[in-house]
């Protein structure tokens, strides 16, 4: 699910032609982009419309409209856009400003041409993740809304209309489907969507109850009717008249109570238990299993009446891994979902936790992939969702992923990459524990570390580090 590639694009606005012409020349070869230049703020104003750029860098100082009155009509025509300002001797304060309104960095004229430009990439890289998690977020809002179902993918979209179809008839529907794919999700979906809608549905779990209580549940009972009945009971069944009743588990209901259950779907009536006359009941009944019942039928633990009388139509939902594409739109929502309830508004997953997610097997699908999004948002100690924090607090029993010290998914890698993954991180990580260490002292945190000054400087550069953001003032 990635949005539409196109080259990267970058607005410098100037009123120096020579500083423009440098710009376009370094900016261009070091990040990859194309760059657009111009000498007016209010031309500027018209390609942010008409060009669309990625990132605007753009002068504090400028004759027809300041560099903040600028930022401040980007961020209304688009405020994904990161904006960069440049400022010259005695308007720091203004740089300051802009910042507080919105700017993504600010440089002091005269300024390095590396330092810029490894800013200038990580605000394209900015501005494509909050592109990303804006049409996210719009995808989240589409017509799935109704079913409960999120996402686009032609295995879910082909079930999602079977069950848009299915909301409009009186069938039983037989839901199929691996445990965490949703069975109950599309049961309440078929309620929405039909003319029963207004009363509530009623789910059992079959398996939950032993018989002779959900056979009580299921058909109520009258008093004295057994030892302790000392009032009548109404049965879920009557409860649902003229709504819909969801037998979820199906496959393990016991073999004797089948029996009375193929008679509800046969003559649309019940018989309380220690009741001689029968009660007709109109009942919509929607049952679900992960189990496969034609083996079950083989070995005569399900009747094969009653099965026919529940396979009037089937919905087999699709597993996570057949949806694959739909995995990043799915996490979104759980993100989103568990950030509002632990009160950690604004979280948000890195690129390469997203790549985790998507290399991953998925054996408990969606059920499996909410839980994991749930604890990484509840155990998280900052903002960024990282591949650490989607398997560091998981203990399935294998040697190091059980302390998270190598993400599950890295495996799946070839050699050199999945070293990359694991090395990548432990150098950024330790390269800024010796920076910090030092104040931002490169040459003291080369001699900490053991290592030359120009071995700890390539270091720095290969993984974007700025002593400065260490100094203290």
């Amino acid at each position: 699910m990635q949005q539409e590639q196109k080259a990267k694009r970058l607005l410098i606005v100037d009123d120096e032609q020579d500083l423009l012409d440098l710009l376009k020349k370094v900016l261009s070869k070091k990040c990859g982009c194309d760059v657009a230049l111009t000498s007016s703020s209010l031309e500027a104003v018209e390609l942010v419309k008409s060009w669309e750029p990625d990132v605007v860098l753009t002068d504090i100082i400028m004759p027809d409209m300041d560099g903040l009155q600028l930022l401040q009509s980007i961020t209304t025509i688009d405020p994904t856009i990161s904006t960069i300002i440049m400022t010259g001797y005695g308007t720091i304060e203004i740089a300051v400003q802009a910042l507080k309104d919105g700017a993504y960095d600010f440089f002091e004229k005269p300024f390095d041409n590396d330092k810029i430009s490894r800013v200038v990439k990580r605000a394209l890289e900015r501005t494509y993740l909050l592109r990303e998690n804006l049409q996210l977020q719009q995808r989240l809002t589409g017509k799935n809304g109704l079913t409960g179902f999120i996402g686009h993918s032609p295995p879910l979209q082909r079930a999602i209309d079977l069950l848009a179809r299915l909301g409009k008839s009186d069938a039983t529907v037989l839901i199929r489907g691996e445990s965490g794919t949703g069975k109950e999700v599309a049961a309440r979906a078929i309620h929405a969507m039909s003319k029963r809608a207004a009363k509530k549905m009623i789910t059992v779990n079959c398996p939950a109850l032993p018989e002779q209580i959900l056979e009580s549940e299921l058909f109520g009972y009258c008093k004295g009717a057994f030892t302790g009945a000392d009032h009548d009971k109404t049965g879920l069944f009557l409860e649902a008249d003229g709504s819909t009743i969801f037998l979820d588990e199906i496959a393990d209901i016991p073999l004797g109570l089948q029996t009375k259950l193929l008679r509800v779907l046969q003559e649309k009536e019940i018989q309380p238990l220690g009741q001689t006359k029968t009660i007709k009941v109109d009942v919509r009944v929607l049952a679900a299993t992960n189990q496969d019942l034609e083996a079950k039928m083989a070995k005569g633990e399900f009747r094969e009446d009653l099965f026919y009388r529940l396979n009037v139509m089937t919905v087999t939902l699709p597993t996570l891994a057949e949806i694959k594409d739909d995995i990043p739109l799915l996490a979104q929502h759980f993100l989103i979902q568990y950030s509002r309830e632990y009160d950690q508004e604004g979280m948000e997953f890195t690129p390469e936790a997203l790549q985790c997610l998507m290399r991953r097997q998925w054996k408990g699908n969606v059920r499996q992939l909410q839980n994991i999004i749930n604890r990484a948002v509840l155990l998280s100690d900052s903002r960024k969702i990282t591949p650490h924090e989607l398997t560091s607090f998981e203990d399935n029993g294998k040697t190091g992923e059980a302390h998270g010290q190598v993400p599950a998914c890295v495996y799946q890698l070839p050699y050199r990459q999945a070293k990359e993954e694991v090395i990548g991180p432990f150098t950024s990580a330790y390269l800024r524990h010796c920076l910090a260490n030092s104040k931002g002292n490169v040459s003291a945190a080369a001699k900490a570390s053991g290592m030359e000054r120009q071995a700890f400087q390539r270091l720095m550069r290969r993984h974007a580090i700025d002593a400065d953001l260490f100094r203290t003032a």
